[in-house]
């Protein structure tokens, strides 16, 4: 078949299927975002104007890094089942992707990003947006992505394609290697026509392997766990991604085992589930913590173990047995941990298996239940807790008027103080209903992945909760949605500038510095803003009026914004644990040298 390589990509993107959570084959690519200039619309964008839309759509979006972010949401939401293409032109779109393929490449998360690229003739040289790298001329902008792709290629002859998307999908299927991919597309090739074998535009059906661990490291952490007084499992993101929350749940149940939950790993267990001991690390719940202190085998199932989650590596009993489950062998090396590589729902269904007739201490069951009980309670207190009518309401204040106008709602939010907030105070009622982006803390995801997310299921009850800093960020998804007809609600909480590293500054023996709007300063009217962009919008007075606006009927074919003013001091000293901040050594305020004697005395300390 003669097409241009334009033409056959497009094609070729909408053979591609995968079995969906529900069993059922589906496309694996959800349509294309795109926003058309110099170097994409000509060629790729003629291409995507004539695809099959209920195959393959694509949808006009209004930021790059914006729509990447409404990809990865998307991604998110099919638990890396499913993925979105990007498309952008070759210079400030394809460098705008950078951030969002970050994230991505943090969390694993698969997204196809095509940004168009400079000439491969380079018959016109320079082009528009061609960068000139001086010392080397095969350097172009999207040269940007390379460190934030888990694979990148650039294409510079039509015929290539026919190696490289095979090797693109095999990445984005991959659960070791997932993750972004970038495939730098030169403009001129675009356009340019050969004959394309029919076997390569033919459907195809892609499986997502479930590696088995290996039968070694499988018998050792049984008998670790058939020998532990005080066992522990933190459940990570790849218990999402391995579809294993619910024998997760049942194995927990079976054996006693308590369970604490990374950000990623958040509603793995419903909060309510036995052994359910809620998040762990930095942002954690005091029974979470107080488990993982004392635990004499912890088995960390499908997770990288980044900072927040060991507290600094300061969290762990130093004498601790780990067992690190995963099917990166990058993540199972970490800690000094013994690797047990294979797939988190693999495992567990083996663990349910080789430990039937097995239950941990009766004292050890006793202990942590009697923490998990104490915890919920002291949660719903706080989130509960009435706020005086002269006082601003904190983070926790108005998590506690979500959860309870809208129990069940699927919860996006990204970087600051909420999802620190949300991971201890949240109590999430079923997995795939928590969809907080803390591995790369970035804000300005909330809007855009929300979009994503909703967009993934139309019929889920989305709130995205995000402060000021990250909606003057980006925002401009709002727009994207609204055009669309997507509905999610957004609650904007106004703390008037960026609250979180604020008190990060006072915790370290700072003065508050450039990160808050000062006063005398003209205030951000949100309300207006959002409906510009074609949101329903409403500023709430207090908690009880977001309640009562979050319970009221909403509208179904566009973003509602509710903007409520919040304490940009406020918090709760309740979980937590210590956090490597580093804290200067010498400094003529003594607030920071008593917060550097606190540091280099934390520093000292084991559990």
């Amino acid at each position: 078949m003669r097409l241009t390589a334009g033409q056959a990509l497009v094609q070729w993107l909408a053979a591609q299927d995968v079995v969906g959570e529900d069993g059922v084959r589906v496309p694996f690519f959800g349509g294309v975002w795109a926003i058309f200039g110099h170097g994409n619309v000509a060629a790729l964008g003629e291409a995507l104007a004539q695809a099959d839309p209920a195959r393959l759509p694509t949808y006009r979006a209004h930021s790059e890094q914006g729509m990447a972010h409404a990809a990865i949401g998307f991604a998110r939401a099919h638990a890396r089942r499913r993925a979105m293409v990007c498309t952008t032109s070759i210079g400030p779109g394809a460098t705008n992707l950078v951030t969002a393929a970050a994230l991505a490449h943090v969390n694993r998360l698969p997204v196809l990003l095509l940004p168009g690229d400079v000439y491969a003739s380079r018959r016109p040289d320079p082009v528009l947006q061609q960068i000139e790298h001086f010392a080397d001329a095969t350097v172009s902008a999207n040269d940007c992505l390379r460190p934030v792709s888990r694979l990148f290629d650039r294409i510079t002859r039509p015929e290539q394609l026919i190696d490289a998307l095979p090797r693109a999908m095999a990445v984005l299927t991959d659960p070791a290697a997932c993750g972004p991919v970038t495939l730098a597309l030169c403009q001129d090739v675009q356009a340019e026509a050969i004959d394309w074998p029919a076997d390569f535009l033919a459907p195809r059906l892609w499986h997502i392997r479930r590696p088995a661990p290996d039968a070694r490291e499988l018998a050792a952490l049984v008998a670790a766990l058939r020998g532990a007084q005080r066992p522990l499992v933190i459940a990570g993101g790849g218990v999402h991604y391995a579809g294993a929350a619910p024998a997760l749940a049942a194995l927990a149940a079976q054996t006693g085992l308590p369970v604490a939950e990374t950000q990623a790993g958040k509603g793995a267990l419903p909060d309510a589930a036995p052994g359910a001991l809620g998040a762990i690390g930095v942002t954690g719940t005091d029974a979470a913590n107080a488990a993982a202190r004392q635990a004499d085998v912890i088995v960390a199932l499908g997770t990288r173990l980044q900072d927040f989650t060991t507290g600094s590596r300061r969290l762990f009993a130093a004498d601790a047995q780990l067992f690190q489950v995963n099917v990166a062998l990058h993540d199972c090396a970490k800690h000094g941990a013994q690797p047990v590589l294979g797939d988190a729902g693999v495992l567990v269904a083996a663990l349910a298996h080789a430990l039937d007739g097995w239950t941990v201490p009766a004292a050890w069951a006793q202990q942590t239940g009697a923490w998990a009980a104490q915890w919920h309670q002291a949660a719903k207190d706080a989130r509960d807790r009435p706020v005086p009518a002269d006082v601003l309401p904190d983070d926790v204040a108005v998590i506690g008027a979500v959860q309870r106008a809208r129990p069940d709602a699927t919860i996006v939010a990204a970087a600051g103080g909420l999802p620190g907030d949300l991971h201890r105070f949240w109590p999430c009622p079923a997995p795939g209903r928590y969809h907080v982006e803390y591995g790369f803390s970035c804000m300005g995801f909330e809007l855009a992945g929300g979009l994503g997310i909703a967009l993934a299921d139309r019929a889920a009850d989305v709130v995205v909760m995000v402060g000021d800093g990250s909606y003057l960020m980006l925002n401009s998804e709002l727009a994207s949605a609204a055009a669309l007809g997507v509905a999610f609600t957004v609650v904007l909480l106004d703390n008037r500038g960026f609250g979180c590293i604020h008190r990060l500054q006072g915790r370290t023996g700072n003065a508050s510095f450039a990160t808050l709007r000062g006063d005398g300063l003209p205030a951000i009217d949100f309300v207006a803003h959002a409906r510009a962009l074609g949101a329903v919008a409403h500023k709430v007075a207090d908690c009880a009026a977001l309640e009562a606006a979050l319970a009221a009927p909403r509208a179904a074919d566009r973003p509602t914004v509710l903007v409520i003013e919040t304490d940009p001091d406020g918090g709760r000293d309740l979980g937590g644990a210590w956090w490597d901040v580093a804290v200067p050594e010498i400094s003529t305020r003594a607030a920071v040298m008593a917060a550097r004697a606190d540091y280099d005395a934390a520093l000292e300390q084991r559990p």
